[in-house]
């Protein structure tokens, strides 16, 4: 099962995230908004982070007023590819919206497919190393 999880099409076709821009640690600046990003799987890797955070990140940051964050585990190579709920922090609620997508682990690190379902803007998905 291993084999077939790290062989699977999305391990090998992806797009890079690797700004700093769109790391939870970073600070904001131009609220950049995920809403047009094109459907796809993803991968954070460089100054992005490695994985998307799994806690609610600070407000303001990511370069977006609302920065998104995984609201539960990251799966291990033998769960496959699982659904996720992804949360956006608006102010002070750290999940004021929400939507769903799938991430799949090959092996020393994630890939992420985003629907193009955000339900609007600034709202995006970090990264982080943690």
């Amino acid at each position: 099962m291993i084999l077939l999880i790290l062989c699977s099409s999305e391990c090998q076709n992806y797009t890079i995230l690797y700004r700093l821009d769109r790391n939870a640690k970073s600070g904001a600046g131009r609220f950049q908004c995920d809403q047009d990003t094109p459907y796809g799987w993803y991968r954070f890797k460089g100054f992005a982070g490695t994985r998307m955070p799994t806690t609610c990140p600070p407000y303001d940051t990511c370069d977006a007023l609302g920065p998104g964050w995984l609201d539960g585990k990251h799966p291990t190579v033998g769960e496959g590819r699982v659904t996720r709920k992804v949360c956006f922090r608006w102010e002070g609620n750290c999940c004021a919206y929400s939507t769903s997508i799938k991430i799949t682990n090959c092996g020393s690190y994630y890939v992420y497919k985003f629907y193009n379902q955000l339900p609007g803007c600034p709202l995006r998905y970090c990264g982080s190393d943690y």
